[in-house]
């Protein structure tokens, strides 16, 4: 991923902000003619220290499904459009539109498992954590048949990261009276991502006065 150095964010809490936001990720993977093949799918997230994991699973006839090796996670930020009109140095500047946004690429290694143990486990926290943000308690119960036979339908998947890259484009590389400006402008927009990005360019504004 291109990332200006103004734009680069080293800190994983950082991360477990944007998953804990949105916990939908895309996978990439290329087959052995380097050909890629990316799924968008709901995952798991721990982190100690430094130390990533995310887990998840693929329907059985998915192609992707028993990649082993190398692949990409993306973890997907808020974004939004940004007018040269909010600046006050649109026209000495000459400036243009851009779009500011955060975003995750996670590089590491697939693990695929069939292990029925296993499979009942991401299952089982998949739905725990998701039910709780709807406000409902769906729980998969293993003891059951019809629950338990559910399981010949996925294979899932441990993905060991090596290397996080995360980038925050929030208008860093702007003076102050631009930055607050589109921040402005964002909040006046009738969009969550509009106000979300708001939000984060003026927090790393403050960071840069601090």
């Amino acid at each position: 991923m291109y990332t200006p150095r103004a734009f680069a964010e080293t800190d994983l809490a950082e991360l477990d902000r944007l998953i804990a936001r949105d916990a939908f990720a895309t996978l990439v993977t290329t087959d052995a003619d380097g050909v890629p093949f990316a799924s968008h799918l709901p995952v798991l997230y721990a982190r100690d220290g430094d130390r990533l994991l995310i887990e998840g699973h693929w329907a059985r006839p998915n192609p992707q499904a028993r990649h082993a090796g190398p692949a990409l996670l993306i973890v997907h930020g808020p974004h939004a459009y940004l007018s040269p009109g909010w600046y006050p140095d649109k026209e000495t500047a000459a400036r243009v539109p851009t779009w500011n946004y955060a975003i995750a690429h996670l590089y590491g290694t697939l693990e695929p498992t069939e292990d029925a143990d296993a499979l009942a486990g991401i299952v089982d926290r998949l739905s725990h954590a998701n039910e709780a943000r709807v406000g409902n308690d769906w729980r998969f119960e293993p003891e059951r048949p019809d629950h338990a036979s559910q399981l010949r339908g996925i294979i899932g998947f441990r993905f060991q990261v090596d290397r996080a890259e995360l980038k925050f484009k929030l208008s860093q590389n702007h003076p102050e009276a631009n930055i607050r400006g589109a921040a402005a402008g964002l909040r006046e927009q009738d969009a969550p991502n509009a106000h979300e990005i708001a939000a984060l360019m003026l927090d790393r504004l403050e960071r840069r006065g601090s």
